[in-house]
Parts: structure tokens; sequence; C-alpha cells
């Protein structure tokens, strides 16, 4: 019998699942157990199945065959007797199931279950999840499991997992690293140790890199990029040297192979965004950690809790959407219920007359800010306030106007929709166990007093918020196999209720609402103590049913208006500081990906300077100093003292670089990369430097990041604008606008401040 810990899994052979424990004392042991995953298929006639099934077995596509009693559908009540095609390749599902589609025309034949990973398919059917602990016994050539675990588990033990990084340098000849130039050297790191192959022919330095990651025998081996260039990268270099064979990074004997067909660019949330194939390896785990959102967000603490929670192996976790490790874990539930899982979505919008579309389709509620600045104003926020909703009213697509309960008397405001009593859906079933750990993770945090633990705990609860995050949006996703966009309107209708509804409590309270907006509250009331907004929550918890939270008190807070119409305010613009010192700023550039690092630090001085103002009055003594840092950044640019890694803009392409019709920088920068032979696609990061953004050429009005020479010429009159930006985004509420700015600051050559 073998204890420890399920760290990686994948289809081997025909007819064999490939599993390896991590055990108490370190070391991993490969087994492999008799398996062949199975989809479904329907079609009302019989003999057609039939025909259906002979075709199939000529042609050697299927191992075994049978019915079962399926739900086919999400919303089915009752079961359909469906066929079971067990496959003879666990790696041919896909291919498999176009076979049955065109042998039956496209239209008699509808199949289930066909886009599951292999291994997520076995960890369901055998009722484990990745890192648990179980104990494994060999009978034959199957294996026969014990789970030790429980997913619910908040303590649980993480294996001893080892790791190492790898870095590569490229003797390059253009600006850019290609797969043509030969590797200079490759640094491993373990443990703080460097280790540098930099020594013999280039064969010599990649076989050495195999050695040493042999010796090391890491579990979890780290890369910056590694997806993108460095596997890749070294895969090709090992095939020029005609080392292919034996350049493997596996603990299994694979050679790394650099995955064909590049990236893929994926429209999501209004934006495209671009990933790069995966590279994973067999009994280690690869993680790339600019590919990684849940581990830049939450470390390895917050990847190993969404892994388990959400039953979804460790390295495809690290490279998935959340939206994807939300679908493994409602896809386990469908599973164990019985539910087949549709190969395309099948539950579609139900028909609205345009009045109904006008009440229905109107998202969240908002009490719209004044601009200005306000003080003492209490924040009070909704936790988790939509997946709370669905989890709470049963809100899933199957769930909603279902027909098996016309008569329910859970009705939904405003649409009159009404929701199933007989069923809890897919999706609140998993919203429960997320929204109850994250609940149990936060607690623990805040009443935890070792740092260490504190940490795991939050990481914890923050690998699972963003999981929440998408659960909402993931309702009216085009390809979410349990959302509907009917599911998404009752969420919104729930939420325009209950924020109107504490906005009324809080208003017979004395208060009165600054700005809402979907799930927060800024209140304010004369003479008002946090003990009377902690009330206001109170009450509004036993009226609602939700949970909802006292931010803090701010000693002001600022609401900004639009920068193109000044007299409008913008929803999600506003900064403020809370009476401890802390200071919470949205739609500023502090809080945005593209600005260049110097604007943002500038931007962040000022508003650390005026934070030290304990009242409105205050503030005005803080100004001079602000205007100060302002200064000194200014100085910095038109000196020509600041580093070029501080003034690069960072932008996603939202289209090919061909496609863009104007010379817009960030395509322009994108060009330069394909001149150099890089592969550009929509979605992909572009980091760039402005020259002269007034220059006639458009080739030289920025430069990519990646071609930057130490003596490169920025514009600083350009950069002088950012900075004056951002400086007045902050100081405007207080009368300082640009322009004012700029008269305060008006002997340029000098800058001198004459305050």
């Amino acid at each position: 019998m073998i204890e420890g810990w399920v760290f990686d899994l994948y289809a081997g052979r025909p007819g064999e699942m490939v599993v390896w424990i991590k055990t108490p004392v370190g070391r991993c042991v490969r087994l492999t157990d008799e398996w062949r995953p199975s989809i479904y298929v329907y079609c009302n006639d019989r003999a057609d199945l039939a025909d259906l099934v002979r075709y199939l077995r000529d042609r050697s596509l299927i191992h075994d065959w049978g019915f079962e009693w399926k739900f086919r559908e999400p919303t089915d009540t009752h079961r359909s007797r469906v066929l079971r095609l067990t496959l003879s390749n666990a790696k041919r599902i896909e291919a498999l199931a176009q076979e049955i589609h065109r042998a039956g025309g496209y239209r008699k034949f509808h199949a289930f279950d066909v886009d599951m990973w292999p291994e997520q398919r076995y960890l369901y059917e055998k009722d484990l999840f990745p890192l648990a602990q179980v104990e494994a016994e060999p009978q034959g050539e199957q294996l026969s499991w014990s789970l030790t675990d429980n997913v619910e588990s908040l303590e649980y033990e993480v294996p001893p997992l080892t790791s190492l990084s790898i870095s590569v340098e490229v003797n390059k000849e253009g600006w850019i690293p290609s797969f043509h130039d030969p590797v200079g050297s490759i640094t491993v790191e373990d443990q703080g140790e460097r280790i540098v192959v930099d020594s013999g022919e280039e064969a010599e330095k990649l076989l050495g890199l195999v050695d040493i990651v042999e010796g090391l025998d890491p579990d979890v081996i780290y890369t910056r990029d590694g997806d993108s260039f460095t596997m890749p990268y070294l895969a090709t270099r090992a095939r020029v040297n005609q080392v292919s064979e034996d350049f493997s990074l596996s603990r299994e004997h694979a050679s790394l192979r650099a995955r064909s067909g590049g990236g893929r660019s994926y429209f999501s949330y209004g934006k495209i965004y671009w990933k790069p194939p995966a590279h994973i390896l067999l009994g280690r785990a690869h993680i790339d950690v600019e590919n990684t959102h849940i581990f830049a967000e939450s470390g390895v603490d917050g990847l190993i809790e969404v892994s388990r929670t959400c039953i979804i192996p460790l390295q495809r976790a690290a490279r998935a959407t959340i939206g994807t490790c939300m679908m493994s874990a409602k896809l386990h539930h469908a599973v164990k219920r019985g539910m087949l899982v549709p190969w395309r979505k099948t539950m579609v919008e139900q028909f609205k007359t345009a009045r109904e579309l006008l009440v229905a389709d109107r998202g969240g509620f908002v009490f719209e800010p004044r601009v200005g600045v306000y003080e003492k104003v209490g924040e009070i926020d909704f936790r988790s306030m939509y997946p709370s909703i669905m989890a709470s009213k049963n809100i899933s697509g199957e769930t909603v106007n279902c027909d098996c309960c016309p008569d329910s008397a859970i009705g939904v405001p405003e649409v009159g929709y009404h929701l199933c009593e007989r069923r809890i859906g897919i999706t609140p079933m998993t919203l429960k166990l997320l929204l109850w750990k994250r609940a149990e993770y936060k607690s623990l945090r805040d009443t935890s007093s070792e740092p260490a633990l504190k940490a795991r705990y939050d990481n914890r609860q923050k690998a699972l918020k963003w999981i929440l995050v998408c659960s909402f949006g993931y309702l009216s996703y085009r390809n979410a196999k349990f959302g509907r966009i009917d599911a998404h309107i009752a969420v919104c209708a729930f939420a325009r209720k209950y924020l109107l509804d504490a906005a009324k409590i809080a208003e017979r309270q004395g208060f009165s609402v600054v700005h809402g907006i979907v799930d927060s509250l800024w209140l304010t009331k004369p003479q008002a103590e946090d003990e009377d907004y902690r009330q206001i929550c109170r009450e509004v918890e036993g009226k609602i049913g939700l949970s909802i939270s006292f931010e803090g008190l701010y000693r002001w807070i600022a609401f900004l208006p639009s920068k193109v119409h000044r007299g409008v305010p913008v929803l999600n613009r506003y900064y403020g500081v809370f009476e401890d010192g802390r200071i919470k700023a949205r739609g500023l550039e502090v809080r945005r990906h593209d600005p260049p690092p110097l604007v943002k630090k500038c931007q962040r001085d000022i508003l650390d300077t005026l934070a030290h103002a304990p009242t409105l009055d205050d503030v005005a003594e803080r100004i001079p100093h602000a205007v100060a840092a302002l200064k000194a950044y200014l100085l910095q640019v038109r000196s020509r003292e600041a580093s070029l890694e501080d003034l690069i803009i960072t932008k996603s392409l939202s289209r090919n670089p061909e496609e863009y019709s104007s010379n817009v920088a960030t395509a322009l920068a994108a060009r330069q990369l394909m001149e150099e032979g890089l592969e550009v696609s929509a979605g992909q990061t572009i980091r760039y430097l402005i020259r002269d953004h007034k220059a006639e050429d458009p080739r030289r009005r920025v430069i990519a990041a990646q071609l930057l020479e130490e003596d490169t010429e920025y514009d600083a009159a350009i950069y002088s604008e950012m900075l004056l930006d951002s400086a007045a985004s902050v100081l405007a509420p207080f009368g300082y606008e640009k322009e004012k700015l700029r008269q305060i600051l008006s002997n340029t050559k000098q800058l001198t401040l004459t305050l």
C-alpha cells in the first residue's frame, strides 16, 4: 500500500491512467491504473444506435459499449436511456465525437461528456481530488483507492514539494532572442543556490540541464515566460542539436516538444487576451509565473487550494482561467448527480418582448455620487453578494423558470421569474462550498497570530475570491454548460432589490447615501461612529439574509469626475483615506496596469502625502508637499535621469497588428517586433517607450521595450504631461487642476516651485 498525496496524473498508454503519489518521506511514486473514459450518445432511434456501434467497432474506435440511464439535459427531471461508448484511447475523445457527428449527418446523434480532460474524468469517477491524501493499493493492473482527506478540510496537510527555477541566456544575433540563436547559458536556482551551465557545446549544455534536473529531482519547475519562450526554445535547440530523444525535464522520460501552432487569442469580459500554448511536464509541475493568474495573485498556497477545491490538476490550474476552474467544480457535481455534460450549450435565453427586455436587462443598481470631497463617510459592502444570491436563492441556468415548479413560491423581483423548489442547481451547489471555505479562511486569517499562517489563509481566501468573482459572469457566458442569460438577469434583479433595501434601512436610521454601486454603499451621518455603521450592517443582514461588512470610516473621500466631461461623475473613480490611514483608490493610474511605473510612483507619493491630513481642513497644508513631489518627478524626467524601464508603457493588443487602420503606439511597437521575427497576435501584451510622439515618421514615435539601448532617447514632454495628468487626478478636487499646476510650475526650465 502506498500512502501520500495525489500529485500528478495523466493518460498514459491506451487503457492506462498514470498517477504520481508524493509520499511523506519526499519520494514520488509512479502508479498505473487500468482505466478508460466513456462518452455518451443519445438518439431517438435504437436501430441507428446499433448501426453506430457496429460502425465504430469495425474501425476499432471503442473498447466497450452499453446503455445507461442519465439526466440528458440540465433541465431534465427524469433520466433517459443513452448509449455509453468506452474508448480504446483516452486521447481520442474529441476525434471519436467528431466521427459520431459525421456518421449521423451532424443531426441524428447527440454526444455528451466530450470536452472533459481524461484526468478530470478519472478524479470524478474515483472520488479523488488533486493533492488529496490517499492510500493506494495495486490489485493486479488496477488501483484500489482509499481517500483519507476531505475537500472541505481547512487545515489540510500540504505535501513536501521541492522546486527549482530555470532561466536561459541566449546568444542572440539580433535585437530579440530567436529560436535560431544558440544557448548561451542556462541558470538553475535551487533554494538560493545558483548553478550555471555555460561550458561546452550547445548539446552539452542542454544535456547538462537534464542531468541537473534528474539529480535534484524537483516536484515543481518554475520559469518566467516558459510557455511562450523558454520551454519551446529549449526543445527547438535540442532538436537542432539532435538530442531531442534525450532532452526530457519530466520525471517520466518524455522528450520535451515545442508546441506547434503558437498561442491563441480569446475574448473575455470586453477584452482580448492571448494565451501561449501550455508546456506540461509529466510527473512534475511546470509553472510559468508569467502565464498563471491564480499563482500570481495568491502564490502556491492559493494554487493548491484551487486545485483541491475545484478538482483540477495542479499544472492545469496554474494556466486555467478562473472560469475554467469554476467549470471544473461544476462538472464534478454534474457527474456525481448523473447528469450528462452537453458538448454544445443547449440552454438558451427565453424569448422576451421589448418591454420585458427593458425591465429585465438592467444590470446592478447605482446611486450616482456628486463630484467632490466628503468627510466622515462610512463604507459598507455585501460580502460576495452575487455568488451569495446565487447560492441562497438557488439560481442556476436549469433552475430559473423550471418546468417542474410552475407554482414556485420563490419569485424573482421585477421580472416575474420563478425558481426551482425541488432540486438544488449545479451552480449554487458549487458555490456553497466556495463561499463557506472563503469565509472560514478569512476568519482564520483574522484570528491567527502567526504571520505564516495568516499569509497562508489569506492566499487561500484570495484564490477562492477570484473563482467567486467569475461565477456571476459565467452564468451568461456563451460556452457555459450550465449558464443562461435568464439566470444572470435573476441575480441582477435580487441585487438591485437588496441594495435598495439596505439604503432604505440606513436612511431610516438617519444616514444619507453619498454613493452606491452594485454591492457597496457609502453613507454619512453627523457624529456617527464605527459602531453605528456596524449596527446598520446587522440590521441589513437580519432583513436580507446576506452577509454585509463595515469596511471602515473614511477621514475624507473624493469622488472624481470624468476626464472628458468634468461635471459628470464616474461611478468607480474615487480615492479616500480611512481613519487608520489606509488609502483606497479606484480608477486612478495607481490601480491600472498600463501607465509607466514612474507615473504610478508619482501618484502614489502624492496620495501618501495627502493621507497624512487628518481632516479636510488639513489637506490644504499638504498640497505644497504634494506639488513638491510632482516637481521632483518632473525634474527627473526633464533632466533625462529617469530610468527607461520606469517609462515603459504596457498595453494589450485589441486586434492583430496588421488589422489596425491607424498608427496607434501599441500597433507601431507590435509591428517593430514582427519585423524582428516575433509572432505577435491580438491579446498579447506590448511594452514600449515613447521616443517622439510628434515625429513625422511613425516608426520614430515609439520603440518596443525589447529593442531599447542604454542611450535611447525618450519624449520628455509627453512623459511630463502624463505626470501632470496623474497629479491633477488626485489634486483637482482641492482646486488644483492641470492648468493650475502648470501655472505653479510655470518656470518650466528650472521648474521653480512658486507656492
